[in-house]
């Protein structure tokens, strides 16, 4: 995945979940998306290359880091709970979509039962 490629399908799987608000708190030059007031992604460029900033579980980040080149612990955030995915031959939609999933249902899990019922109803 290029980076462009890699931006327009992590922007277009995060504006598709519900109540999920696009802005720029931090400048143009940071996309977030945030869920219930929480952010879920950040995409940015670092080096003139594409950085998709995601929540991650724990264990979960680290098996992917070592199977995926292109995810390396989240730059400029919390290394544990983030990671950074860049632009490879590595990355598929599949895994993106699988990957901004995770970062959008940890944060909405995070949030108050009444938000989650809100955001989530089942």
């Amino acid at each position: 995945m290029n980076d462009k490629t890699l931006y327009d399908c992590a922007r277009r799987l995060a504006l598709a979940f519900p109540f999920t608000e696009h802005c720029w708190p931090f400048g143009p030059e940071y996309d977030v998306f945030k869920v219930g007031g929480k952010i879920f992604m950040i995409a940015t460029d670092v080096n003139n290359r594409r950085v998709i900033n995601l929540k991650s579980d724990p264990q979960k980040s680290l098996l992917n880091q070592q199977i995926y080149p292109s995810i390396t612990p989240g730059y400029h955030m919390n290394k544990k709970h983030w990671i950074s995915v860049t632009p490879g031959d590595d990355i598929s939609e599949s895994l993106l979509e699988e990957l901004v999933n995770d970062s959008w249902n940890l944060v909405v899990d995070g949030l108050t039962k009444r938000d989650q019922k809100r955001i989530r109803p089942r």
